[in-house]
C-alpha cells in the first residue's frame, strides 16, 4: 500500500467561513506516484496543486471563483476515514475544515 493509499478517495468536506458553512467535495487520486485530485463546489470544478502528503500531514492549493474569487491554501490532518484541519486565503483569517471519506459502494453481486 502506498502513502497516498491512505488519502485516495472522494472526502466530503465542510468549510468554515466568515460567510457560512460552505460544503465542498475533493476527489484525491494516485497517478503514478504523485497525489492528484480535484474539487467540487459552488457549480465550479477546479483541480487541487500542490497536493503533498507528509505522514499524515496533507497539504493542497486551488483556487476558486465563487463565491468569490480567492486562491486557498489547504492544512489537513488526515486520520483513517477522517481530516480535520485549516483553509487559508491569503490575509483572511483561517477557516475550519473537517472531511469525512466516502465509502466505496460494494459492488453488488449477480
Amino acid at each position: 500500500m502506498s502513502v497516498a493509499d491512505s488519502v485516495e478517495g472522494t472526502w466530503d468536506l465542510s468549510i468554515s467561513t466568515p460567510i457560512g458553512r460552505i460544503q465542498a467535495v475533493i476527489e484525491l487520486r494516485d497517478e503514478g506516484g504523485t497525489l492528484t485530485g480535484t474539487a467540487h463546489g459552488a457549480g465550479e470544478e477546479v483541480p487541487l496543486a500542490d497536493v503533498a502528503l507528509d505522514g499524515d500531514q496533507l497539504f493542497w492549493r486551488q483556487a476558486i471563483t465563487k463565491p468569490m474569487r480567492l486562491n486557498l491554501a489547504f492544512t489537513m490532518t488526515v486520520g483513517g476515514e477522517t481530516m480535520t484541519g485549516t483553509s487559508k486565503a491569503g490575509r483572511l483569517p483561517s477557516s475550519k475544515v473537517t472531511g469525512q471519506r466516502r465509502a466505496v459502494p460494494v459492488a453488488a453481486e449477480g
